[in-house]
């Protein structure tokens, strides 16, 4: 056997364990630092956003501080530090996965496929996917998309949803890839696109960034189901217990209703779906 390959091989010995190497459970880790990773989005508005002092906010923030209080409580900490770290829909799981994040806080559909590679918590809210469309392109529904372009996220949901519901109808669309919401909101304003297809609610949360937000329109048709959940390590039982303990205490005790009126505005006209998210999950401790 060569000199050169006893070096490979000893190489690739070495390297293995490294490369192979688990995430430590949750809980452990953040025992042992003092400190928990935040994702966030910086778009995600009302959910998961930047307000204009650069500080993340919204109402997935809000519940992942929640639990940052519980697990700090439940771990007997003085301190729990909190590190933010901006993700987005083509990171987001590869920074869960590799640690970089511990918890998602952003506006993440439960799907099958994702669980194949992460954990989820218990629903946080349900939206569906729309169009918020220029006024001149008379767009107001997915029948009205034959020959005009429309943005979506690569990746997404809504981006399958999208393609389903247009080849379903036999519209031809021209489809144009945006990175994020910020790109698909700047697509409808320079141009680009005549109308940008995301969850309802993100969209609705877009105008409030428009330059002039009495150019567009929001579509009311929903063609799809979004279930929002947060996103933690696959197969991290204890952490993902701490995580729903926490939910559910905001659910069954009536307290989810303010942090839901601080940011979707009088509960009395939240979705029945919606209400029956907190009404089911609500579980006793």
């Amino acid at each position: 056997m060569s000199k050169i390959l006893i070096a490979l091989i000893f190489v690739v010995a070495m390297a293995g364990p490294a490369v192979g190497q688990e995430v430590r459970p949750t809980l452990d880790k953040i025992k042992a630092t003092g400190a928990i990773a935040l994702g966030y989005r910086e778009t995600s508005i009302p959910f998961s956003f930047l307000d204009k002092d650069k500080k993340p906010v919204g109402y997935s923030v809000e519940l992942c501080l929640r639990i940052v209080a519980a697990v700090q409580q439940r771990l007997g900490l003085k301190e729990l530090a909190v590190h933010w770290v901006p993700v987005t829909p083509s990171n987001r799981i590869p920074d869960l996965v590799r640690g970089a994040i511990d918890l998602e806080c952003g506006s993440t559909s439960i799907t099958f496929s994702r669980m194949e590679q992460v954990d989820f918590s218990f629903l946080i809210f349900v939206d569906g996917a729309s169009l918020l469309a220029t006024a001149a392109s008379n767009v107001t529904g997915v029948s009205d998309l034959g020959g005009k372009r429309v943005a979506v996220i690569p990746g997404t949901t809504t981006e399958r949803a999208l393609t389903s519901t247009l080849q379903k109808s036999h519209i031809s669309a021209r489809v144009v890839e945006v990175a994020d919401h910020a790109e698909g909101l700047a697509a409808l304003e320079n141009g680009t696109a005549d109308a940008y297809a995301s969850d309802r609610l993100l969209l609705a949360g877009l105008t409030l960034k428009a330059k002039d937000a009495g150019q567009f329109v929001l579509s009311g048709q929903l063609f799809s189901y979004e279930p929002y959940a947060l996103m933690i390590r696959r197969g991290d039982t204890a952490f993902r217990v701490e995580v729903n303990r926490t939910l559910a205490a905001l659910y069954r005790s009536n307290e989810i209703i303010p942090i839901y009126e601080k940011w979707f505005g009088p509960f009395a006209r939240a979705g029945l779906l919606v209400q029956a998210v907190y009404l089911l999950q609500g579980l006793p401790e």
